[in-house]
């Protein structure tokens, strides 16, 4: 199959009203503080947009010997990407690189071989943690993989988020004015990216 840039098929039908964006939690635990900064990416969405979760918690591990009989789980979740207009992931960082499991989620919507879930789709990388840097090591690793599998990958601004005790709960509420203007503003030009891409498919 062609590998190259190919529209998602909101984008082949001129789009809707509303503009879709899927997001990827790349930690399945039951606290991760990157679902918690994706909740509050779901609260700063303005009217019009809606932020749709991907799971990838149910995906097996990924295996040539799975591809004769593609798993449905797996089907599914590369039509999800394929049935946005951008996709979001928030990824902790784990050794100085992405988890596994989302690395995992990659290798599936790449499969069967060239047919890339992501080719043509904007995608915009973010990342919380506890540590200084945030996860900046593994954005950096996980955008390369990305562009490898032909997503357009936002560029800037770039999503280091430090979570300090209270900076968002449960419910994605934000504390602090300052994380929530930067929050508002990235997903602000993610938003402008996707709609730039629209645009030029549809010319």
């Amino acid at each position: 199959m062609d590998t190259s840039v190919v529209p998602c098929p909101q984008a082949l039908s001129g789009g809707s009203s509303v503009t879709r964006i899927g997001y990827i939690v790349g930690s399945i635990g039951s606290q991760s503080l990157n679902r918690r900064l994706m909740g509050a990416l779901v609260r700063l969405a303005p009217e019009g947009v809606e932020l749709v979760e991907i799971p990838i918690r149910d995906l097996p591990f990924f295996s040539t010997d799975l591809e004769a009989d593609f798993p449905q789980v797996a089907r599914d979740f590369k039509s999800a990407i394929e049935g946005v207009d951008g996709v979001i992931i928030a990824t902790p960082e784990y050794n100085r690189s992405i988890p596994g499991v989302l690395k995992n989620a990659i290798e599936w919507a790449s499969r069967p071989y060239g047919d890339f879930s992501f080719g043509g789709t904007p995608v915009a990388v973010i990342g919380a943690s506890p540590g200084g840097i945030a996860t900046a090591a593994a954005q950096q690793h996980l955008k390369a993989v990305l562009s490898h599998v032909n997503a357009i990958v936002m560029g800037q601004p770039e999503g280091f988020i430090q979570i300090t005790p209270g900076l968002i709960d449960d419910e994605g509420e934000i504390s602090n004015e300052g994380t929530k203007q930067f929050l508002q503003g990235y997903l602000d030009a993610f938003l402008t990216l996707v709609g730039r891409v629209q645009k030029a498919y549809a010319a």
